[in-house]
């Protein structure tokens, strides 16, 4: 597959990566020691030193069988690359970063929208195929007889179509203009899950981030949003109730508040990623 593909597809993956973890500071994915995508702020020198240096590395680490992820450790923070489905993730975050955190984030969502892309655009034998285009065979000279009919055809008054037509024709009926303006397709948000319980907790309500229901809002206005429709990455979906997430501490670090019967509909659990979007009525 055209790797511009993957590198519109990742940017923006790996733009949602630091909105959502500020201690990750730089991004960017190599493949075949190619760069298929980078973050807006990462300069274009550093990541061919960085590029290079792992393919040396990687070069003479052969004989071990190559390399899934290197750390390297700084006294600022440390960069990490890991292999992700034949791609090379790179990621520099500061001392006070989540490790943990940053790693269930990238492990989760560069393999998942590397699968969605090849599900929409599978891989084709070629960019480009060969054809050969054969002349046409010059159509044969009429023969004298058939020629002198063509030329009485020709002069031949043209006939006169008929045409029907009925005096009583049937009113066509007007048609209805629909004058009430189209909504924007439902915005699908990745967020990852977290557990919520106690005693008052509603079993059939997840608390979600209030950018996330602030974004509904304006596009949708006054439009009420009662639900919401939850799917995994099993392909396993729910319809339910939601609330704003209450802790200002969790706002902006994209996850989805969710009580355990909830999870257990959509056999998923906490750490995983899933998908949300609005019910419009």
């Amino acid at each position: 597959m055209n790797n511009e593909v993957y590198s519109f597809a990742l940017k923006n993956t790996l733009q949602e990566i630091q909105n959502i973890c500020p201690d990750v500071s730089n991004t960017f994915i190599f493949q075949d020691g190619k760069l298929i995508a980078q973050d807006e702020t990462t300069p274009k020198k550093d990541v061919n030193q960085t590029i290079d240096a792992f393919t040396a590395i990687n070069e003479k680490a052969d004989i071990l069988g190559g390399i899934d992820a290197v750390t390297i450790q700084g006294a600022n923070g440390q960069a990490n690359i890991a292999c992700m489905n034949d791609f090379y993730l790179t990621t520099i975050s500061s001392k006070e970063a989540d490790e943990k955190y940053v790693n269930t984030l990238t492990r989760i969502l560069i393999p998942t929208v590397i699968r969605l892309v090849e599900k929409i655009h599978p891989a084709q034998p070629g960019d480009e195929t060969l054809t050969t285009v054969y002349p046409e065979p010059p159509e044969p000279e009429p023969e004298e007889e058939d020629a002198a009919e063509d030329e009485e055809e020709e002069n031949e008054p043209p006939m006169e179509e008929e045409t029907a037509t009925t005096e009583d024709e049937e009113e066509q009926p007007e048609l209805e203009v629909d004058t009430e303006p189209l909504l924007p397709d439902a915005p699908v948000t990745q967020l990852i899950v977290e557990n919520l319980g106690g005693l008052l907790v509603p079993s059939d309500t997840v608390r979600v981030d209030q950018e996330v229901i602030s974004r509904w809002k304006e596009l949708y206005g006054d439009k009420k949003i009662n639900e919401v429709e939850v799917e995994a990455l099993s392909g396993k979906t729910t319809r339910c109730k939601f609330k704003q997430i209450k802790k200002s501490k969790d706002t902006g670090k994209g996850i989805i508040k969710m009580p355990e019967k909830i999870q257990l509909t959509l056999e998923t659990s906490q750490g995983s990623l899933v998908t949300l979007k609005p019910v419009i009525e």
